[in-house]
């Protein structure tokens, strides 16, 4: 059986939760990151025969920063009216299929290293754009990332998936001004954008996560790291 924990909100998220009920219940941010050392020569030479794609590095990032703030991997259990955080990570990824938007999942995403994440993304995208994801595929998500930058879309507020806290929305990359050691140069630049569940998630709670996404991505020696 999954790993999950169950505890009812304090006084103050009790009242947050009220609120939300008249108020909408989802907030957005967004933060740019500089993505050009994503192309360092370290990460060729660490994993030569890997091709190591954005979208698996991104998932690789949300994964890792989950351990460190899981209330972005947790529902609203509205019956029980309890907050159930997930011990586990089944990463959702929006896909553009024949008949519209889907979003398969990888389970126990958290168990997979970078090449394997990889494979696993590429099995899942391949399936979806043919039409041919399981119902299994489809249910179970906890959390989802959806790369709005191949539609050439610089940033958006996606929409959260019933039953999830969180999606993030990977950006286009620009070829920006950037500061980078007290010079200005132009870099490889992308947005962030986080929509989540006020009830679940507050506003420091979600701009430390998205925080820690950035950071990760802005290094390579976080994402060899990583494994």
């Amino acid at each position: 059986a999954k790993v999950k924990a169950r505890v009812a909100p304090s006084v103050f998220s009790s009242a947050i939760v009220s609120r939300c009920r008249w108020t909408q219940r989802r907030a957005a941010m967004a933060t740019a990151i500089d993505r050009s050392l994503l192309h360092h020569e370290s990460l060729r030479a660490v994993r030569p025969q890997l091709i190591i794609i954005v979208l698996a590095v991104v998932a690789r990032a949300v994964v890792h920063a989950l351990a460190d703030h899981p209330e972005l991997n947790s529902s609203w259990d509205g019956s029980a009216r309890q907050v159930v955080t997930k011990h586990y990570v089944n990463l959702g990824i929006a896909v553009a299929g024949p008949h519209g938007l889907v979003v398969p999942n990888i389970k126990d995403a958290q168990d997979l290293s970078l090449r394997d994440l990889t494979r696993a993304l590429a099995e899942l995208t391949a399936a979806a754009r043919e039409a041919k994801s399981t119902p299994t595929d489809l249910s179970g998500g906890t959390i989802t990332i959806t790369n709005v930058g191949v539609f050439g879309v610089d940033a958006g507020i996606p929409i959260l998936n019933p039953g999830e806290a969180a999606i993030l929305a990977f950006g286009a990359v620009q070829r920006r001004p950037w500061e980078l050691d007290g010079a200005v140069a132009l870099r490889q630049v992308a947005t962030l954008s986080l929509t989540f569940d006020h009830r679940l998630v507050d506003g420091q709670g979600a701009s430390l996560f998205l925080a820690a996404v950035g950071e990760i991505l802005s290094e390579p020696t976080n994402l060899i790291a990583l494994g």
